[in-house]
């Protein structure tokens, strides 16, 4: 079945309603400009309340190691999502495990999908043994994640296709309810990312878009299955 993430969560009500309506992750954005944004403490206080099976994303823009990994820490995070040049600089430079230099193992780091129309992606080694899924998401405006914008499907499908064959890989960008089979029948991914797509406004949930989500992604993978 595809792995699903609800994004941006900034309070136990709306990530309780993902876990409850089938969600396998939550994900908690910590970047300041983020209208999603959250602080480890509150975050820790959702994380104590969620199952053990659910993993716990933080996502960090342009952060590094040692940041990562007090936040990781403090909030009980099973895995980071990292956006930005800095924060991949951080992460791959450091010749640490991931569980030593951002306290998880379980890492995603994020590509505009737009960047794959150009061509091949190149992905060292270590990328590629560490990394627990790529991300692939939308940036507009030079923001990246929670835009409420797609990437170009139809001229990234054949690279975004091949990609997956060498890493698992998550869609975001710009996902609802209407629009996730598309984007599943057409990419086959791992998994799927949302935020906005769920959203009564940004950084609060709207419960019905949570359970629609969930509801259409379990019924194509039943229809493909």
């Amino acid at each position: 079945m595809t792995w699903i993430k609800i994004c941006g969560s900034t309070n136990l009500e709306d990530a309780l309603t993902a876990v409850e309506a089938g969600a396998d992750a939550i994900g908690f954005v910590f970047y300041e400009k983020s209208p999603r944004k959250i602080d480890a403490e509150a975050a820790r206080t959702i994380v104590a309340k969620l199952p053990e099976t659910v993993e716990k994303v933080g996502v960090f823009v342009d952060a590094d190691c040692n940041a990562i990994r007090s936040t990781v820490a403090m909030a009980g995070l099973t895995a980071v999502q990292l956006h930005g040049k800095a924060s991949m600089d951080s992460v791959w430079n450091d010749p640490r495990p991931a569980l030593v230099s951002v306290g998880v193992s379980k890492i995603i780091p994020m590509i505009p999908g737009n960047t794959l129309k150009d061509g091949g992606l190149f992905m060292s080694e270590r990328v590629h043994e560490q990394a627990f899924a790529m991300l692939v998401d939308a940036e507009l405006n030079g923001a990246s994640g929670g835009t409420g914008a797609t990437f170009d499907w139809e001229a990234t499908r054949s690279m975004l296709q091949a990609l997956s064959l060498r890493i698992p890989v998550i869609v975001a960008g710009g996902l609802t309810s209407s629009n996730v089979s598309v984007a599943i029948r057409m990419f086959q991914p791992f998994g799927v990312d949302v935020a906005s797509g769920v959203e009564a406004s940004p950084g609060k949930k709207d419960p019905s878009k949570i359970r629609g989500f969930i509801k259409a992604v379990r019924e194509i993978d039943r229809k493909t299955s």
